[in-house]
């Protein structure tokens, strides 16, 4: 059993360096060329923010696998010598809560603030905002907490009479219990009125995880629902859509003097809304104009990178096109694979959440099946069906901030991603993984079952005050299982068509 515990702490750290050495290889490829050999302090909230999401949603796995470090223990004390997860689990998440809600925006107004102004007057005004935002979250948690910071757990209560302890233990059908022709014991013949409500406050740790995994599961129903199906269906979508053969030269000459048009009107407009910043003009109208200029300047370059595409130049043009055509074949299959893994979701959610009781336990079988296989590769399929639901928010998240005007896009480019869409990003997986965590633990209970996170995510976030009927209705799972089917029927009415040009862009004056 020690040595079990030794491996598995060796793991832990072995994990925790490769989860880091990722995080900067994200950073480095993803970042744009602005700003390199500057912006370090958003970098470092970048890493650090990365490697606390990853290392959060691999923590459920190294609960289970923590579980099973005591299983064949042969002394009473053996469970003691195991990881402390539950601690691990609060100052993770207490971590995570800081984070999004203080050191990442205090990092984003940092970085977007004036490039003028002197560093001290940016930090000051970051800190001002942040600052406010700390004492109104502050003020709410505390009221919160103080009110209705409880939990309450439903308990049966039961009394029997005293009897002489007995000489010999004789039981049978007829007899279940101790007593003189005892034929039903206490708990069998308790009335309906037995059954009360056993309050107790929880901690304050646990109640600024179950607020934030609150805020974390909104988010994560409309934009995992979204994205559990736009995830598989944008790939394969891309592949029907795919260019089918080189275009000619005059084709592109003719494209390409319409894409420099359009660049040249989408500069004249983004001149002009710099120079209404510099004037004190940023209302409403004007970030309506912003955003609708991110929009064009995104779609602009889904343009260009299409007719670069369909029009290869230099000497490896065929190469290139090669290339191409062999991209779109790995996004249909990845697409294909990922279809399966979305209706696996979506039909273990139904099966296993949905209907009371479950049909069946489906994926927990499965991931215990693949365990008596080998060790260690439940696991890993338990880690990777986590991981997939992060990847759905990200691209649900993305196909919103397309559609939708009150959505700001944060896209996400490989050496072409500035610190304030990275930082974003970041808040929004960290925010995120709390709610796929929780969401795991509850899908996957039985194979997760008698873990800290279960303790913490199970017990006491469902039974806590004001919150535990959106669990105990299954509000959540409802709205992401609707939410991916109307999103699979958008697709399949209109995600086959190919994009129309967006025209001439016009700013609103």
């Amino acid at each position: 059993m020690g040595d079990f515990n030794l491996a598995l702490v060796i793991v832990a750290i072995v994990v925790c360096v490769i989860v880091f050495i990722s995080s900067i290889y994200l950073l480095v490829n993803y970042q744009h060329p602005d700003d390199a050999n500057q912006a370090y302090f958003p970098k470092f909230v970048v890493v650090f923010g990365l490697s606390i999401a990853m290392i959060s949603i691999l923590m459920l796995p190294a609960d289970v696998a923590n579980r099973h470090a005591c299983r064949h223990a042969i002394y009473n004390g053996a469970c003691n010598l195991t990881l402390p997860m539950k601690d691990l689990w609060l100052a993770v998440y207490i971590v995570d809560a800081i984070l999004v809600f203080f050191v990442i925006p205090f990092a984003m107004f940092f970085y977007e603030g004036d490039q003028d102004k002197a560093v001290g007057k940016r930090i000051k005004s970051a800190l001002i905002w942040v600052g406010t935002t700390a004492v109104v979250c502050a003020l709410v948690l505390g009221i919160l907490y103080g009110v209705i910071g409880k939990v309450d757990f439903s308990v049966r209560h039961l009394a029997s009479a005293t009897t002489t302890f007995p000489t010999s233990w004789q039981f049978s059908n007829n007899q279940p219990c101790i007593g003189n022709n005892a034929r039903q014991c206490s708990a069998f013949t308790a009335n309906v009125t037995s059954e009360k409500t056993w309050t107790m406050r929880t901690t304050f740790p646990e109640y600024v995880v179950a607020l934030a995994t609150i805020v974390g599961s909104v988010l994560f129903t409309i934009f995992g629902g979204v994205g559990i199906a736009c995830l598989p269906l944008g790939l394969i979508t891309a592949f029907i859509r795919r260019p089918k053969a080189v275009i000619t030269r005059s084709q592109y000459i003719k494209e390409a003097t319409e894409l420099g048009k359009k660049a040249r009107e989408l500069k004249k407009a983004a001149d002009g809304l710099h120079q209404e910043e510099r004037s004190g003009a940023k209302g409403r109208k004007w970030r309506k104009n912003v955003k609708a200029v991110e929009k064009e300047l995104l779609q602009l370059e889904e343009d260009v990178n299409l007719l670069e595409e369909m029009y290869p130049q230099g000497e490896k043009a065929e190469t290139a096109w090669a290339f191409t055509v062999l991209g779109y074949l790995a996004k249909f299959i990845l697409g294909i694979l990922g279809l399966i893994v979305s209706i696996a979701w979506v039909a273990h959610i139904i099966i296993y959440l949905l209907v009371d009781p479950p049909l069946s336990p489906f994926l927990n079988e499965v991931f215990i099946k693949l365990d008596d296989v080998w060790g260690l590769l439940g696991t890993a399929a338990f880690a990777f069906f986590c991981f997939y639901l992060l990847l759905a928010v990200i691209a649900g998240a993305m196909m919103l901030g397309l559609k939708l005007v009150f959505i700001t896009i944060h896209p996400m480019k490989w050496g072409a991603t500035l610190m304030n869409s990275f930082l974003f990003n970041v808040g929004l997986i960290l925010l995120s993984s709390i709610s796929v965590i929780q969401f795991c633990a509850t899908a996957f209970g039985y194979y997760a079952q008698a873990t800290a996170a279960q303790e913490i995510f199970g017990h006491t976030l469902q039974s806590l005050r004001g919150i535990k009927y959106l669990y105990k209705y299954n509000v959540f799972q409802i709205g992401f299982v609707i939410l991916a089917g109307l999103t699979f029927l958008y697709y399949i009415a209109f995600g086959w068509r190919r994009k129309k040009p967006s025209g001439r862009f016009q700013l609103s004056s």
